[in-house]
């Protein structure tokens, strides 16, 4: 395990395996490989920023699976609301790379909602199917918004994987749960 410098432990907790660093670094590539070459036009520094946003949020999308991340934002439940208050990067892409604004602002405001009602969820054994309808209606609302450009469904579709399924869920409640009863309870409950 390779320890994360302090400044990062929201992005990828306290600590990471150099597998997860590297499959979370492949997720990155895939994205700005698969999406940014549909950025050609643009001025370079739009160009820059928008990559750089496309890259955090598909690094978030990996990295907010592994129990690294999920225990960190477990352990501060009030830091996983400001993230979600402050995650308007779908908006800034669309911004940056000049697609129409109204797929971005309802792809934004569709995944927010989504992803407090999983929040809200916290504790409760239907969190992650409460996770994976919302992501199901929003995958499914998105290429039917007008004016969506394929960048940009590729990029809010990301982004509703990485908030709603990737980070608002606890993934590694039950692994908490079983680790403080004891071996005697987790013995018991696979049976």
């Amino acid at each position: 395990m390779i320890s994360v410098p302090s400044f990062l432990h929201d992005v990828l907790g306290r600590q990471q395996s150099r597998s997860a660093l590297l499959l979370i670094a492949v997720a990155v590539a895939i994205a700005l490989l698969s999406i940014t070459p549909s950025f050609g036009d643009l001025e370079l520094w739009r160009s820059v920023l928008a990559a750089l946003l496309l890259a955090d949020i598909a690094a978030g999308a990996a990295a907010n699976l592994s129990a690294s991340v999920n225990d960190h934002y477990a352990t501060r439940p009030r830091s996983r609301w400001i993230f979600l208050a402050i995650h308007v990067h779908l908006v800034i892409v669309a911004l940056l790379i000049n697609a129409p604004l109204m797929p971005a602002l309802i792809a934004w405001a569709a995944t927010v909602a989504a992803g407090t009602l999983v929040n809200l969820g916290a504790g409760h054994a239907t969190q992650r199917v409460t996770a994976g309808t919302g992501l199901i209606a929003i995958l499914c609302m998105l290429p039917l918004l007008p004016d969506q450009e394929p960048a940009l469904l590729a990029i809010s579709s990301l982004f509703a994987f990485k908030v709603v399924f990737a980070f608002a869920v606890d993934h590694h409640a039950d692994c908490r749960a079983t680790e403080s009863a004891g071996p005697a309870s987790a013995g018991a409950s696979s049976l």
